[in-house]
């Protein structure tokens, strides 16, 4: 399934605020909410921003040593959610696929560091079937939250 980053927010909870990147699927309703860290989030809203802030961060100068060694990103894909042992929610799993001088190769990634890098490249981006089923929420809910842009700041 055809996906995009629709939004990169901030989701309070009681453990306290925590970020969630958005992913909208293609002839969707719903979307799939994949809770990740501030430093992620925050290197995501960057690459959709296409912000250029001088020094690379860490996405920035694995891209840059990736181009250099002449590999492209051909997409990404969030394949996975490997469930707790407690049941309690579970991690995603995502793949890069490269295009390298040696041919095609996929990477195991986090899902948080594979969109960062689609992000700056505007790879496509897709999802599973089972991971859409198994993760799909009301797209409203995460609509009223707040853009980590506007937040990350102030935490």
């Amino acid at each position: 399934m055809q996906a995009s980053i629709d939004a990169v927010r901030v989701a309070g909870t009681p453990q306290g605020p925590v970020p969630v990147v958005v992913l909208a699927v293609e002839g969707e309703d719903d979307v799939v909410p994949i809770f990740i860290g501030f430093n992620e989030a925050t290197s995501i809203a960057r690459g959709l921003e296409a912000e250029d802030i001088g020094r690379p961060l860490t996405h920035d100068l694995l891209l840059d040593v990736m181009e250099e060694l002449g590999s492209r990103i051909d997409h990404v894909v969030v394949n996975e959610i490997s469930e707790r042992e407690d049941g309690q929610g579970g991690t995603y799993i995502a793949d890069i696929h490269l295009e390298t001088a040696r041919g095609e190769t996929v990477v195991d990634a986090r899902p948080s560091d594979s969109l960062a890098l689609a992000a700056r490249t505007n790879a496509p981006i897709e999802i599973t079937e089972d991971v859409f089923q198994d993760s799909r929420d009301d797209s409203e809910k995460f609509a009223e939250l707040e853009d980590i842009r506007n937040v990350s700041g102030d935490l």
